[in-house]
Formats: C-alpha cells, structure tokens, sequence
C-alpha cells in the first residue's frame, strides 16, 4: 500500500503544495523562498529516505516565520495522513547523531497524542538571514499536527548551523526508524488498539 501524501495550505500569509513519499529515496524538490529552510529540508528527505516536494510563498516581506512555520505543518499534517492507521509501524524512533562539535538525539512516538520537548540552545540569533528560534516553531508545528512525542535535545555544541542541522538529521533518522514496517507486528502497535486519536 502506497504511503504517501499531498498537503495544500492556502492562507493570506503562504500558499504551499507538499507532497511525501514515506517509502522513496531521499529525492525531491524545495523551493520555499527561505534558503536555510530549503538546506535542511533536503537534509531531511536524505536522511529520512523520503521523496519531498515542496512549493511554498509566503509574507517573506514580513518574515520568514510563516513560512517556516507553516511548512511544518504541512509536513506534519503530510506525516500523519500517509501513515494512515499505523498498522504494522515499529512506532517508536531515536537517533544520536554526531554533527563536528554537535551532538544530538532524537526522539519520536508516533502516538496519535501531540507533545514537543525542545532542549537546544542557539548561541547565536541567527544563522545568515535566518533567526534560529525558527528551528523550534518549525519542530513545534509538524509535532503538533503529525499528532506525535518529539524529543529533541543538544548534548553539546557551538555551532548554530551545526546544531539546526545535526536535529533535522536526527529528526529524520529517528522518523524513518518509527515508520519502517514492523514484521513482527500485526495490527497496530498499541494496547489500545488506535494511534489515530
């Protein structure tokens, strides 16, 4: 059975066509007007071997909040429908990744139950053009509506640029794991039988 999705969002603020692939190769296409953006979202795809597209306009003139923030909803929103009932997901994933200096973990449950940890301190504002506290808004919104537990925590760590990407890539790592087919399951991976609600 195909998992995948295509999510649409149309708002004064963005306009933004997403399209997943759970089971794909890490291509794809990401043209969001928000350069950094586009840097870790192919990260992810890559490390998550999912196919990614995505086409986003957004308020840039304001900021790049919307943007951001908006296509982490989609993308959570994207998670969500292509999983459909869970059946047969090992539906718990971690990673601790090593980025230089950075360490990173990790951790999701893809619970049907929405709650964010963010534990990463970012030394400086911004990373070029873009304000790291962006990093958590975009984590805080695909959480919130993929409907899952997301851990992320720095271990350690001095380089801005290292740590947004050592937490994309363990994101991605730690997703791919939680919804690889499980042949030992059967059913859905839960006491109560759902992981919809």
């Amino acid at each position: 059975m195909s998992r995948t999705a295509t999510v649409t969002r149309d708002t004064r603020e963005t306009q933004i066509r997403l399209d997943l692939n759970l089971d794909g190769s890490g291509q794809g296409s990401w043209q969001t007007g928000v350069g950094f953006l586009d840097h870790m979202l192919e990260l992810f795809a890559r490390h998550g071997a999912v196919d990614l597209k995505v086409e986003a306009k957004g308020d840039l003139h304001v900021d790049q909040h919307h943007t951001v923030e908006d296509v982490g909803i989609c993308l959570g929103q994207a998670v969500k429908q292509a999983l459909g009932n869970k059946q047969g997901i090992r539906r718990y994933g971690h990673f601790t990744l090593p980025m230089e200096e950075t360490l990173a973990t990790t951790a999701i449950d893809l619970s049907g139950r929405y709650y964010l940890a963010f534990q990463a301190a970012f030394d400086s504002p911004k990373i070029g053009n873009f304000d790291t506290e962006l990093v958590e808004d975009f984590w805080q919104a695909f959480a919130a509506n993929a409907l899952c537990n997301l851990h992320i925590l720095i271990h350690y760590g001095r380089n801005s640029h290292h740590k947004s990407e050592a937490i994309f890539k363990s994101a991605a790592r730690a997703l791919r794991m939680a919804v690889e087919n499980d042949p030992r399951m059967t059913g859905v991976p839960s006491t109560k039988g759902t992981l919809t609600t």
